[in-house]
């Protein structure tokens, strides 16, 4: 790759020590950690001003040796190909590890979405779509939404794909709009899978998680969300932030007031408590859970010392390092990996996707039955493995556990 952020090497240096650890042929390393394709693609767009802009996308499709690709499509002005290939990697691997039928892929395409017309995001989104229609379908690689992307933009895709082959097919792609042969559960099914990660771990640590204090660092849909179940589930949360800030409040702050932080009917500094313009509060307050759920590297090792949480349960893709998670568990703080705390919205997209191939539509109570039933298993498994493998942290556990199925597989199909 030109191109070797920190964040891709924090990736393949966990992936590596996954395949030392499960014992695995150095040749399996050289395969898995490459992707088996990447297009690139430039898509123009009339501006409202009447000039053109042409954006810089990818489609990353890492591995299908378990399945079709299946990965989010991220807008970000500061999104690179080697983040790219980074959360296709992790994909593959959060699919394996969930036990679903897909490989790993990721998109992206570098813009500010806020700073888009909603013609120009109409714009954008279509011509995405059309620009990696190609390598996509409803059984080849189906995309679903990531960071900057939403239900919405999903059905103008879906829709885009839809009228290039000249019937309906719903199954491209994932997380859309419930008029649209979505799911509602999908709209919050990340957030909700990582309280359901949160509760295991309480469960397992405390006997429950009623009574217990959440900081959660990032107030987007995950964020929002993760607090909106967890404060049902008895939880209290006493911290949280987005872009414009953090606010702490030990009394706790209402899951409601945050989910209208998310949708942007108020400010995070008009919620009651402790204000900060420093959007990294919740990162370091008293709490017995701190759920990271905005971007990658926000626990590194200048800062892990200040993190005071007894377990991290991870909403965003890749928010700790290696190096601060080597900290955080020989201080005896458990970390629930990303791959196993976040594997919500996909295990979602795989329910959505089966009804769509179906053309059959499950009620929101079921589908949350079926999603927390398979959250809650897949937890346990790599609990109780990981209380066998004390050596080994819960991301080697789940790492190991994902490479296994992923290797039998590959040598089943004779591909090693």
């Amino acid at each position: 790759m030109a191109e070797n952020g920190k964040f891709l090497s924090y990736v393949l240096q966990n992936l590596k020590r996954g395949v030392e650890l499960g014992g695995f042929p150095e040749d399996f390393y050289k395969i898995i950690s490459k992707p088996k394709r990447i297009l690139q693609v430039s898509i123009p767009v009339k501006m409202d001003n009447g000039r053109y802009e042409v954006f810089e996308g990818y489609r990353v499709q890492h591995c299908d040796v378990l399945g079709p690709f299946k990965g989010g499509v991220r807008f970000h002005p500061e999104v690179t190909l080697a983040d790219d290939v980074a959360l296709a990697v992790l994909m593959t691997l959060k699919n394996s590890l969930a036990g679903l039928p897909y490989g790993g892929a990721k998109g992206a395409v570098r813009v500010d979405p806020k700073k888009l017309s909603q013609r120009e995001l109409e714009e954008l989104s279509r011509g995405y779509a059309r620009a990696i229609a190609p390598l996509i379908g409803d059984v080849v690689d189906i995309p679903a939404p990531d960071v900057g992307t939403n239900a919405q933009i999903m059905a103008w895709m879906v829709d885009e794909y839809s009228k290039l082959k000249g019937y309906n097919v719903p199954g491209v792609f994932t997380s859309k709009p419930p008029e649209l042969w979505g799911n509602p559960v999908r709209e919050y099914a990340t957030g909700f899978g990582v309280a359901a990660a949160a509760k295991a771990a309480a469960d397992k640590l405390w006997g429950g998680i009623e009574g217990r204090t959440v900081a959660i660092h990032g107030a987007g849909n995950t964020g929002a969300w993760a607090a909106y179940w967890l404060e049902k589930m008895g939880a209290k949360i006493v911290a949280v932030s987005n872009t414009k800030g953090s606010v702490f409040n030990k009394v706790g702050i209402p899951a409601d007031e945050i989910l209208k932080v998310y949708t942007r009917e108020k400010s995070i500094l008009e919620l009651e408590g402790e204000k900060s313009e420093s959007t990294d509060l919740p990162l370091y307050v008293e709490a017995d859970v701190l759920i990271p759920a905005a971007i990658e590297n926000v626990i590194r090792g200048d800062n892990v010392g200040g993190v005071r949480a007894r377990v991290v349960v991870e909403g965003a893709n890749g928010p700790t390092t290696p190096e601060a998670e080597r900290v955080l568990y020989q201080r005896g703080v458990l970390v629930v990996p990303d791959i196993l705390a976040n594997a919500g919205g996909v295990v979602m997209s795989y329910l959505e996707w089966v009804e769509n191939l179906q053309w059959y539509i499950w009620d929101e109570e079921e589908t949350r039955r079926r999603l927390e039933s398979i959250m809650t298993t897949n937890f346990n498994r790599v609990y109780q493995r990981w209380e066998r493998e004390k050596q080994w942290t819960m991301r080697d556990v789940a790492i190991v556990t994902a490479l296994e199925r992923i290797y039998k597989t590959m040598k089943t199909r004779g591909w090693i």
